[in-house]
């Protein structure tokens, strides 16, 4: 059996990083030093990433719950960004 790098299971990203983007996007949105489409497109990719993470089977529940909360807020931030 060979170990195959193109195989390997993804980092599951930090989910103070993961809070830290979506507080720099939202202070952003907040301050009017982004503009709405980069936002929009910084949370589409951000809601993604926290989907997978969330949908992963191995992930341990203490820490989805984390996650979780992460992709709820960046649901609320899209609905007032579009709003």
């Amino acid at each position: 059996m060979t170990n195959n790098p193109s195989q390997k299971k993804p980092e599951v990203p930090d989910i103070s990083q993961m809070n830290e983007a979506l507080a720099h996007v939202d202070e952003g949105v907040r301050s009017g030093s982004i503009a709405a489409g980069a936002a929009k497109g910084l949370l589409y990719s951000l809601i993604e990433t926290l989907g997978v993470v969330v949908g992963d089977p191995d992930l341990p529940e203490h820490a989805r719950s984390g996650y979780e909360g992460l992709l709820e807020i960046a649901r609320e931030l899209r609905i007032k960004l579009n709003g």
